[in-house]
């Protein structure tokens, strides 16, 4: 990954677009770090939604919150099918996206790269992950498999969709702190089937914060509460917690 590019700045955070190559695949990616910043290796890893891409609104959000109030550096990933790596004129698709059956698998290890090499730049410390809707269905077989995130923040999602017996199978496995987030109302995902994935998920440390509303209707005080829940672990030794 070459991260020489030229960082641009808005709002006092310096972001920085990549491209990572693993397994054969081009996956774009943007990192977000303090403008002002002094290396101490703290990352969170910010999964999209089904439609969305690496820079959609609340991705960013989440992002600068992250760098301005808690000096925490983001990296997103574009999700197959999703972002820049649609060909040009192309809409996201969100069924031919986990059409094949190793999609999972291939996200899984993007991230891992993306991880490996974004430590190597910053330095090593603790990690976390967000990510709602298919940035959970993204999220949960990750954080089963990979030690180094230690807290994360799921939602918007359940036993559905074209990756449900993985999440089925990998849930348990999800051991670290987390938050996640449903809503009651939710016209996409049967509220039943996300309070199902909420119980499979093995944490003993979980808490399941609910809000009225459809889908995409989550208060963006809920989404602001969400980064400074990350930072509390994220930044825990440093008394912030």
């Amino acid at each position: 990954m070459d991260w020489t590019t030229t960082p641009a700045v808005s709002r006092k955070v310096e972001e920085t677009e990549f491209k990572l190559e693993c397994e054969g695949r081009t996956v774009p990616g943007i990192l977000w770090r303090p403008e002002k910043h002094g290396e101490n290796g703290k990352l969170a890893l910010l999964g999209h939604g089904g439609g969305h891409h690496k820079r959609t609104e609340y991705v960013l959000a989440v992002a600068r919150w992250l760098a301005r109030s808690h000096g925490i550096a983001s990296i997103a990933l574009d999700g197959p099918g999703h972002g820049a790596r649609l060909e040009e004129g192309q809409e996201a698709d969100f069924g031919k996206a986990w059409d094949a059956e190793e999609t999972t698998a291939n996200i899984v290890a993007d991230w891992r790269a993306a991880l490996d090499d974004a430590q190597d730049f910053l330095g090593t410390g603790p990690v976390g992950y967000w990510g709602l809707s298919m940035g959970t269905m993204m999220g949960i077989p990750l954080v089963a498999v990979e030690p180094r995130i230690k807290v994360a923040v799921f939602g918007l999602m359940g036993f559905w969709g074209l990756n449900r017996d993985q999440l089925r199978a990998t849930a348990p496995l999800v051991t670290c702190p987390l938050r996640f987030l449903l809503q009651w109302d939710d016209e996409i995902i049967p509220r039943e089937r996300g309070l199902m994935l909420f119980d499979a998920l093995g944490s003993r440390d979980k808490a399941l914060h609910a809000h009225m509303g459809l889908h995409s209707a989550v208060p963006m005080t809920t989404m602001r509460k969400t980064t400074i829940y990350l930072a509390s672990y994220l930044c825990a030794d440093e008394g912030s917690a």
